[in-house]
């Protein structure tokens, strides 16, 4: 599971461990108002270097990030309502969740949270009028931003839908004037065969999140980026302000991990995988029970037409060797790169062996 999908390199990975190591003996913290310090500053160039953007905001976690760029996003506009899909899935803090389905594990939440206007969920394959109700939204109210899981959505189903229709909706908010937020923290670096997710269709967001595999599951730690025009149009200083922001131990192994990552053959890693992944899995398509059986990157599911019983699942991985957590209907593996062929055998095998 790469630890929630996060420990890209494996665990005990020599570089990233010496990353931690080197800097604790220089500072552990130090706040980051008024004051700066390399590792931040080395990461920042790093992240903008490779994603094009020109700002970097370094937040506590995945699911923070996402409040920071909605924030951003009300204060460089003053309009406080987001639009985004169903089946989506942005973290487990207030502002991430009203962004998140409103029908999946956060419904006990509901009434807690701000209401945000939701269509439906992206289209595995397009059809006509599929952003019909994008349209409509867009065109009947006003919205600080739009946000999506670019073609990969994550805990809200482990579902991909068609680029085009990714690319047709930057379309249409940059027609509205409406903010573009891209959440990345689940389909960046690398796992779904491209660096980010929004390079499958070609398009930029006006604001991104990353987290999860940006230190290599070492620790946390998210960032948000965006361009001068945003930060421009926030107009002064940003409201948010966390003690723990650019944490310099977490920049550090940021910094190896991200470095690590882009020094070696990822794209031939996780093509690999993808490739072993999807004949492990072809067994299960013939079990009883299965409804689907798909693979994008290194990303292996197999969907079922019930909820898994976890209390019976759960043993038979263990007993066959391999740390996989189903979740509803869906038994998933997104094992870190470093994976062997043989480990990759051993996912696949222990998960159709215990599926039958």
């Amino acid at each position: 599971m790469s630890s929630w999908w996060a420990a890209i390199h494996g665990y005990r990975h020599p570089v990233l461990d010496a990353a931690l190591h080197a800097q604790v003996d220089r500072f552990a913290h130090v706040m980051f108002g008024g004051l700066t310090h390399a590792p931040a500053v080395e990461l920042a160039e790093l992240l903008t270097g490779i994603t094009g953007f020109d700002r970097v905001f370094f937040a506590d976690s995945g699911s923070v990030a996402v409040e920071v760029a909605l924030k951003m996003c009300v204060q460089a506009t003053g309009v406080p309502r987001i639009l985004t899909v169903r089946g989506g899935y942005h973290g487990d803090t207030a502002g991430a969740m009203s962004v998140t389905d409103p029908d999946g594990m956060h419904g006990l939440f509901r009434g807690h949270v701000v209401e945000q206007v939701f269509v439906s969920r992206p289209p595995a394959e397009r059809t006509p009028g599929d952003l019909d109700e994008v349209t409509e939204a867009l065109g009947s109210q006003r919205f600080a931003a739009v946000i999506v899981e670019p073609v990969v959505q994550g805990a809200g189903g482990m579902r991909w839908y068609d680029p085009s229709w990714l690319a047709d909706l930057v379309g249409l908010a940059r027609a509205a004037g409406v903010l573009v937020v891209f959440d990345e923290i689940a389909t960046g670096f690398g796992r779904t065969g491209e660096l980010w997710g929004m390079d499958h269709a070609h398009v930029r967001p006006d604001v991104m999140c990353i987290g999860k595999a940006l230190t290599g599951g070492t620790m946390t730690l998210g960032a948000v980026l965006t361009t001068d025009e945003v930060g421009e149009r926030i107009g002064g200083p940003f409201m948010h302000g966390p003690t723990f922001m650019a944490n310099p131990l977490a920049c550090a192994v940021a910094q190896a991990s991200v470095s690590l990552l882009l020094s070696q053959d990822w794209r031939g890693a996780v093509e690999r995988i993808s490739q072993e992944l999807y004949g492990g899995l072809a067994a299960a398509r013939d079990l009883p029970g299965v409804a689907d059986v798909r693979v994008k990157g290194a990303i292996g599911v197999i969907e079922l037409d019930e909820p898994c019983g976890m209390s019976v699942l759960q043993p038979r991985l263990v007993a066959e060797g391999a740390w996989v957590r189903p979740f509803g209907r869906l038994v998933y593996t997104m094992p870190p790169y470093v994976c062997t062929t043989e480990d990759i055998a051993v996912i696949t095998g222990a998960i159709v062996r215990a599926l039958s």
